[in-house]
């Protein structure tokens, strides 16, 4: 007997089908996840250093601006990733 999860993915991969990723596709996607998180490590150490300066200076305003640049741009970068990864899907 199926549980009514492996029912409704039955029923998704009817509508919708998953597409099959051939190893180059493969390869590629791993290569831009494996950019991003440098990406995501090289801004999250820029701006760390930077936080902790402003936090000996004690000037919180601008730990509060960095730290949301900091989210800001890692949103970016994983919205970047995933825009390039579906591009790699549809090939």
């Amino acid at each position: 007997m199926k549980s009514a999860y492996e029912l409704a993915m039955e029923r998704l991969e009817k509508h919708s089908p998953s597409a099959k990723l051939n190893a180059a596709q493969k390869s590629k996607i791993a290569e831009i996840d494996s950019l991003a998180k440098a990406k995501v490590a090289e801004k999250e150490l820029f701006l760390k250093e930077q936080v902790s300066k402003a936090q000996a200076a004690g000037d919180h305003s601008s730990v509060l601006q960095i730290e949301e640049q900091l989210a800001r741009e890692i949103r970016r970068i994983h919205s970047d990733a995933e825009d390039k990864k579906n591009a790699v899907r549809q090939e």
